[in-house]
């Protein structure tokens, strides 16, 4: 019960790694704001979470806008008072070379993956600071540390989330604020599963390429985060954790 009584966002938590950190938070006492753009996804979180004793909510948003991130922010503060611990999630994958690129997948991947990061924590940080500290966790990816071929869009803006983090980490650690992100490598998820359909390979064939044997779970992500955002962790601040059972990029 490392978050009884915190109130937790979690960004992108209709399912996949998203749905596992909200529903790990929950488990350890944590009043969950479960958002996404898919509110039907997020209302079947909530009821996971529900049917395990939890406590959740759903909010539907989109915050490829600022308005859909600030109205996230708002309505948790309007409701549950606090913001303990914001976790950016959220993400999507553009795949291709850059000539293979439209100017919409460029700009979509930034205003999720990296725009949406800025407008939440603005939002999210004068609230944290007037209450004397709080966590941030942003989910880059090991690509955004060492980049894939054919996913210049991903890999830019996961870099671009892996600077972020460091930046405001150094910006807000006298106020108390803990900045730090997961950088996690192949792990089994809706968005990787289409995209393993999609080349033609199986995910036995991902799973021999990790050293450890297999590819990672969203649960284990889920716990990684739920550390990093715990009292436990309470002098890591700027840190970029990687989570890949030791693959290299694939």
């Amino acid at each position: 019960m490392r978050f009884k009584d915190k109130v937790v966002i979690v960004t992108g938590a209709a399912g996949g790694i998203g749905g596992a950190i909200s529903t790990r938070f929950a488990a350890e006492g944590a009043q969950v704001i479960v958002t996404d753009m898919n509110g039907d996804g997020a209302k079947a979180t909530v009821a996971q979470i529900a049917a395990e004793g939890g406590k959740a909510r759903a909010f539907a948003s989109d915050i490829s806008a600022a308005e859909g991130c600030r109205a996230i922010v708002n309505d948790v503060i309007a409701v549950e008072g606090r913001i303990d611990v914001l976790c950016n999630n959220a993400g999507l994958n553009r795949r291709g070379n850059l000539l293979a690129l439209t100017p919409e997948d460029w700009r979509l991947s930034f205003a999720v993956n990296i725009d949406a990061m800025f407008h939440l924590c603005q939002a999210a940080l004068p609230h944290m600071i007037g209450a004397g500290g709080g966590a941030i966790i942003n989910t880059a990816s090991q690509w955004g540390l060492h980049p894939a071929p054919n996913h210049i869009a991903y890999n830019v803006t996961k870099a671009a989330v892996a600077s972020f983090t460091q930046n405001l980490a150094r910006d807000y650690a006298p106020d108390k604020i803990r900045v730090n992100a997961v950088c996690p490598g192949e792990i089994h998820t809706p968005m990787l599963e289409a995209g393993v359909k999609r080349s033609g390979r199986t995910i036995a064939d991902l799973d021999r390429l990790v050293p450890f044997g297999r590819i990672g779970r969203p649960e284990e992500v889920a716990a990684l985060v739920a550390f990093l955002a715990s009292d436990e962790a309470a002098f890591m601040c700027g840190s970029l954790v990687e989570i890949t059972g030791a693959q290299a990029v694939a």
